[in-house]
């Protein structure tokens, strides 16, 4: 039993890092886009050579309503979540934010990196995600017309109502 347990979990994880450091889909979120944007999408991904964890890559967006993607690779939390992990968090937002500038976008819309199976708390990913996005903008106030915080459960939906007041009193 404890064999098969053990079997299943190498699994997922060699699922969650084919499928997202690779850009190619795979679950969650990723699968979404991939299969919204059409087979295009997974053409130009596949020319980018993968991304590595913390870092963000930029392509169309086919034939989603957005004219262009920002991938970026989250951490993988395995049991507590530690300084490595939030700073790859971070880094994920960080890197979207600048290479969203350097290419002249003026929004921008994130959704919860890193909380489905890769396991990171929801609560401490929005603050990240919060505090991160808050800093650029203290330093570059001009530079986005609009960022949005997508999330698709209620539970992180309760979250970011929670947080948000705290980043962005008054918005």
């Amino acid at each position: 039993m404890r064999e098969r347990e053990r079997e299943r979990e190498r699994e997922r994880e060699r699922e969650r890092e084919s499928s997202n450091s690779s850009l190619l889909g795979g679950g969650g979120v990723d699968g979404s886009i991939h299969r919204s944007a059409g087979p295009l999408l997974r053409q130009q991904c596949a020319s980018l050579g993968g991304c590595e964890t913390g870092d963000a890559k930029l392509t169309s967006g086919y034939q989603l309503p957005a004219q262009h993607v920002i991938h970026t690779v989250g951490p993988i939390v395995q049991g507590a979540c530690g300084e490595r992990e939030r700073a790859a968090l971070r880094s994920c937002y960080q890197r979207s934010l600048e290479l969203g500038e350097r290419e002249g976008l003026r929004s921008l819309a994130f959704p919860c990196i890193s909380t489905g199976v890769y396991g990171y708390p929801p609560a401490e990913a929005a603050e990240v995600a919060l505090r991160t996005v808050r800093e650029y903008l203290q330093q570059k106030p001009e530079q986005f017309d609009r960022i949005v915080f997508c999330v698709f459960l209620q539970s992180d939906e309760q979250i970011y109502k929670t947080k948000l007041p705290k980043y962005f009193p008054g918005e």
